[in-house]
């Protein structure tokens, strides 16, 4: 099936938007954002990232990418970032990058080298390992946040019951992925911008302008946790809307 964005839309200089989730996270997790982008009149495609390894997820993403008419205007939260990096890279398509609350990794940097390099991660100690079939006669680390610590961690500002649907949904992230190295940065050749969440306790504040400012992408401020397409699901739409005109033609 291919994605025609020329079909979708009236107004044909809007690209498609293809919004990547992070870990412990799923497609759901971009509906109010999704939402705010249809009324603008985008087109939106939420990509299911698979989270089993950064070369297989950035395939996966490949060929959502692949499908597309049209440009692209691609989005990724946390470790979708490190996804798209990957992902983008050398795609004809892809007009803008936008990094939401994320990873942009440098060649041979992996998510978890970056997740530690600065203080104020609470992630870490709040996850629990699983170990899985790899399908292939091995095992696999799956990840998980506690659910007494979830909210706390990853969703300070999500109402309670909100926050209880997450921690049901939460996608698993194999450690695996989180060590793997990138082997390309899509930021290199593709305009960037990013929206630095101050309150974030997974990818410290820190850590995310360390990132953007060596990108050079144009990074935005707003205080919320790393759940920001949940909490500020307008904040994050207007970086994209931004990204998607400052690239227009």
């Amino acid at each position: 099936m291919t994605i025609d964005s020329d079909e979708r839309r009236p107004d044909q200089e809007k690209p498609t938007v293809v919004l990547v989730h992070g870990a412990f996270a799923e497609s759901a997790s971009w509906n109010g954002v999704i939402e705010q982008l249809r009324s603008d009149g985008y087109p939106v495609v939420a990509a299911a990232n698979p989270l089993r390894s950064l070369r297989h997820d950035a395939l996966q993403l490949r060929s959502v990418l692949d499908q597309v008419r049209g440009p692209i205007v691609l989005a990724g939260h946390s470790y979708g970032g490190s996804v798209m990096s990957v992902a983008a890279d050398g795609h004809p398509g892809v007009r803008a990058l936008v990094y939401v609350g994320s990873f942009l990794l440098e060649e041979g940097e992996s998510t978890g080298d970056l997740a530690g390099r600065f203080p104020g991660n609470e992630l870490g100690s709040a996850l629990e390992s699983v170990p899985v079939p790899d399908g292939n006669g091995g095992t696999v680390t799956d990840l998980y946040i506690q659910p007494e610590k979830f909210r706390q961690v990853f969703a300070a500002d999500v109402p309670p019951e909100v926050a209880e649907l997450m921690v049901a949904t939460q996608r698993p992230i194999t450690s695996e992925a989180l060590e793997e190295k990138a082997t390309a940065a899509a930021w290199r050749t593709i305009p960037s911008w990013t929206l630095v969440t101050r309150q974030d306790l997974a990818v410290p504040a820190e850590a995310q302008a360390f990132m953007a400012q060596r990108a050079q992408s144009t990074a935005v401020e707003v205080d919320a946790s790393h759940a920001v397409a949940v909490s500020r699901p307008g904040a994050v739409a207007d970086l994209i809307v931004e990204a998607a005109r400052a690239t227009a033609g």
